[in-house]
């Protein structure tokens, strides 16, 4: 079975760097003609799939936009994130899943497990009731070959107090993070291949002001914070250095504004951006 990590480097590899985000706002979704409905959210999720198949390695469907329509809501996710696996493209669920014990072990379960209707490639998971509440977590998504993207620094200026502020040795809740979660990675990844835990980094977040510094053994970054919100491809030596092959750059508002009838040639001409062609 190979791992989450070396299929993702494989997949950026061959599509670039781009990571098209499926978020149904609701003015996106008047915009393209579609009801605020979970039909509307199904057909705007599977029209996104069908526009990014075959063009990016990577989309990654917010979960709250479906989940606000209740159990419809869930049935259309379940049919995007099929659709989504059947035409090749790794699916990140982004439901930024975190607590303790078999509740957590409960939620890995419903998004990692082969089989399970919610089947993603990888999950986003909070880790701010401490990253051993992760434990069980970790321990499925390599059983299974998924992988995991950890919060670590995300840009939004209410989490800075909690992810600056510093342990007794001066490490911030942000590198602290980083910290233990590579330390996971070195000890379930061979030599020269890619983590399977990933980190969630924004794109806009200062490294130096954060305490991040680059980790080893390598492991993808998703990295928001692309088009709509500021950072653009050329940035990403600058503001990941040596680290840059291994993000994730989601971008979504930027690409899902083109509206349905130019939504392939959006995320065609934003996916040549990541590959430098």
């Amino acid at each position: 079975m190979t791992s989450f990590g070396e299929r993702v480097r494989a997949a950026m590899a061959a599509r670039g760097q781009l990571c098209v985000g499926i978020d149904p706002h609701v003015h996106l979704l008047a915009e393209w003609g579609l009801d605020a409905s979970a039909a509307g959210v199904r057909e705007f999720g599977l029209r996104t799939v069908e526009a990014a198949a075959g063009l990016v390695a990577v989309v990654k469907p917010q979960v709250s936009f479906f989940e606000r329509y209740g159990s419809a809501g869930f049935a259309a996710l379940e049919d995007v994130l099929a659709a989504a696996r059947e035409t090749g493209l790794l699916v990140i669920a982004d439901a930024k899943r975190g607590d303790i014990g078999t509740t957590m072990d409960a939620y890995a379960e419903a998004w990692l497990t082969p089989g399970s209707p919610l089947e993603a490639d990888a999950l986003t998971v909070s880790p701010f009731l401490g990253v051993g509440a992760l434990d069980g977590t970790f321990e499925l998504a390599g059983r299974h070959g998924k992988g995991l993207f950890v919060l670590a620094a995300t840009s939004n200026p209410e989490a800075l107090p909690l992810q600056r502020s510093r342990h007794a040795d001066g490490v911030t809740v942000s590198a602290d993070i980083m910290r233990e979660v590579s330390a996971r990675n070195a000890r379930s990844t061979p030599e020269g291949q890619w983590g399977s835990f990933g980190l969630v980094i924004g794109a806009t977040v200062d490294w130096t002001d954060a305490g991040l510094r680059p980790f080893s053994p390598i492991a993808p970054i998703l990295g928001p914070g692309f088009g709509h919100q500021g950072a653009e491809p050329r940035e990403l030596g600058a503001r990941f250095g040596d680290l840059q092959e291994a993000v994730i750059a989601s971008e979504s508002r930027s690409i899902l504004a083109a509206g349905p009838d130019r939504l392939a040639a959006r995320i065609s001409e934003r996916a040549l951006l990541y590959r430098g062609d």
